[in-house]
């Protein structure tokens, strides 16, 4: 994959003038494409694995061995940008993740469905970090909000639209036919690799970044970012049980949207004004949330549905706001790596954990727990304002 293009020494490269080009616009292609096939599949593969006679648990394993082979993966990644092509990177992680998957049809037992999971998840980790910490490089820094937000759209649109198409295929095709289909999108998608022009991370990026993990720069806005994703994965596990089916529905429906939109909206403000702007308003929009879902899941469903758009908006303003953020006070491997494993081991933490408190406690005093939890790291959104560069409106 490292043919024919011409390099990109600086963010600037190709981008003059409008801040995007044919790259960024090939690394969307990727994002959109790997992403689809990854979507199909989340709901699809644990009803596999009880279709084929594994238990609730069993099932629930194949999801969880594919985010740890994720994050041991993305901990690998800082290193592994300034040693490769990161278009290998992104192509190789978007065929894997690919590739992987009609292999699901070959298995019925939970020794081979966990071996693919974990294949997938190191696909799935390749892709994740090399294609965030490309947003870095292709768009010049005074257009990273605006570009993370056209990323997140990428990345959030098959979340929205794809999660009930993939169950509703397997029952209406077969499971073997969708396993084909989730493996074709990604490698037609992988494709588009090849036209993104050649970008170098082996000396990390200009300007204010430090090359490696500068654990106090990164802080702030990893510690405001993961417990509202502990927050956004428990309510994807378990909104549908707290508040029924239907309801459930429409919450999740309306955290996908608003968390894809709001993402986007976070970028152009954050780019105007600042995204150290953000992240102390999104934390509050999402403890609000959680506060309304603690009602909602204790007999008024409206109001669930309203705290899932509430908790949708501010995970994905703060989704934009982080990314930024890190990408100022780090080389973009690095800061990729450490908003991905915010966002992925957060999301795991979030299932597991509410799950806990819930057999113990009840759906409003989880919901309640993670609220409480979001508020108690406001400290760490202050914080990232006050160590982001100040910008003047424009």
């Amino acid at each position: 994959m490292s043919g024919g293009t011409a390099p990109l020494s600086t963010p600037e490269a190709g981008t003059a003038g409008t801040g995007y080009g044919r790259s960024f616009g090939m690394l969307l292609v990727v994002t959109l494409g790997a992403f689809t096939g990854y979507v199909l599949l989340l709901p699809v593969v644990p009803l596999w694995a009880v279709r084929a006679g594994e238990n609730e648990t069993g099932a629930g394993l194949t999801n969880g061995v594919f985010m740890l082979v994720t994050v041991l993966t993305q901990l690998a990644m800082p290193w592994l940008l300034r040693s490769c092509d990161p278009r290998v990177l992104l192509g190789c992680g978007t065929l894997l993740l690919g590739l992987g998957a009609p292999l699901f049809g070959l298995f019925t037992r939970l020794p081979g469905l966990l071996a693919i999971s974990g294949l997938r998840g190191i696909g799935f980790g390749l892709l994740t970090v090399t294609g965030s910490a490309l947003v870095a490089e292709l768009v010049p820094a005074h257009h990273r909000g605006r570009a993370s937000g056209l990323y997140g759209l990428a990345v959030g649109a098959p979340h929205a639209l794809m999660l009930p198409v993939g169950v509703w295929l397997a029952e209406t095709l077969g499971f073997v036919p969708l396993f084909w289909i989730a493996a074709s999108v990604p490698a037609v998608a992988a494709a588009a690799a090849l036209w993104i022009g050649r970008v170098d991370m082996s000396a990390g990026s200009s300007g204010r970044a430090v090359r490696g993990f500068p654990l106090r720069g990164l802080a702030a806005p990893w510690l405001a970012m993961a417990p509202v994703s502990v927050a956004a994965g428990g309510l994807v596990a378990f909104l549908p049980l707290a508040t029924g089916s239907a309801t459930g529905s429409a919450g999740l429906l309306a955290f996908g949207i608003a968390t894809v939109g709001f993402r986007w909206v976070a970028g152009h403000v954050g780019d105007r004004l600042g995204s150290g702007r953000i992240p102390l308003p999104a934390m509050s929009l999402a403890a609000a949330g959680l506060a309304l879902l603690a009602l909602g899941s204790a007999g008024a469903g409206w109001l669930a549905v309203l705290g899932a758009l509430g908790l949708g908006a501010g995970f994905g303003g703060l989704q934009n706001a982080a990314l930024v953020l890190m990408f100022e006070r780090a080389d973009p491997g690095a800061a990729s790596t450490a908003w991905n494993i915010a966002y992925d081991a957060g999301n795991g933490v979030g299932s597991v954990g509410l799950g806990a408190v819930v057999a113990a406690s009840g759906y409003p005093v989880g919901f309640v727990a993670c609220a409480v939890l979001v508020a108690a790291a406001f400290p760490a959104a202050v914080a990232a304002r006050r160590g982001a560069p100040r910008r003047e409106p424009v």
